[in-house]
């Protein structure tokens, strides 16, 4: 179950239950808003469009937003209408035309009408990345393919999704083991060596060396080769040319040649969008 909540905590688009804080960008005109103890959805000019109502709200994705009320989760279209209602016990963003939404304990997929697609058997599924989905049987993960195929058997101990023709993957105990990146093949790319890693984006990824207690984060390129050496607490992908890192407790950004343009000052803090 440790395995498992690590995965739900780390694979994009994070599925959503009552115990989640729900905290996302918005990638689309709408944004989510929580006011008092319900959210709704405001526009770029901080309007309301769509009124407080729900219990949890999801950004939108491809058109439709993963919402809970009364303990069930639906999707809702731009103007607040239920196109699919509320009866999955957890939901997904959709991703290339599907949702991973959770039911008894089971994962599987919808399409747009709410139609189950893969109907709930897995321990979890992730999001469609680049044509392949995580999931999970067992204490295994694997790959799923949109034509509902089993791609990449089940094999490593945790898993991320693909981006940029790449996915990270571990072996051993999530707190001991190493990670690599494998390819869309299931072949191993960079071998597992570092105890922490994250998606490729625009190029680059982060690795960490060493626990979170005194580990240090850095960048690698797609051959696995140190282009920003690990010397920040923490740190996040690149977004329009920038990354979060984190120094002293504090956040700020660096560029791609590991020069630090915004000087750690935030609290918090996330990365560029738009």
């Amino acid at each position: 179950m440790r395995k498992l909540a690590y995965l739900l905590n780390l694979c994009k688009g994070k599925l959503f239950s009552s115990s989640d804080n729900n905290t996302q960008i918005a990638s689309e005109p709408l944004a989510p808003v929580l006011k008092g103890v319900k959210y709704g959805y405001i526009n770029k000019e901080g309007k309301y469009v769509i009124n407080p109502q729900f219990d949890k709200a999801l950004c939108f994705s491809e058109g439709l937003a993963a919402v809970e009320i009364g303990g069930k989760c639906g999707y809702i279209n731009k103007e607040g209408k239920f196109i699919i209602n509320p009866q999955f016990n957890e939901a997904k963003d959709f991703s290339e035309g599907m949702a991973a939404v959770g039911i008894y304990g089971k994962y599987g997929y919808i399409n747009k009408k709410g139609k189950y697609v893969v109907y709930p058997q897995f321990d979890y599924t992730g999001d469609f990345s680049e044509g392949l989905a995580v999931l999970v049987i067992g204490d295994k993960c694997g790959y799923i393919s949109q034509e509902k195929k089993i791609v990449i058997s089940p094999q490593f101990d945790n898993a991320l999704g693909f981006s940029e023709g790449l996915a990270v993957v571990r072996e051993g105990d999530w707190e001991t083991g190493k990670c690599g990146y494998i390819n869309l093949e299931g072949k191993i790319i960079i071998n597992p060596q570092y105890d922490d890693a994250k998606s490729f984006s625009e190029g680059l990824a982060v690795v960490r060396e060493g626990d979170w207690e005194t580990g240090k984060c850095g960048y690698i390129n797609k051959m696995g080769q140190i282009v920003i050496s690990p010397q920040f607490d923490d740190a996040g992908s690149f977004s329009e040319g920038l990354a979060l890192v984190k120094i002293g407790g504090k956040w700020g950004y660096i560029n791609k040649e590991g020069h630090i343009v915004i000087s750690p000052q935030y609290d918090s803090a996330n990365s560029f969008s738009k």
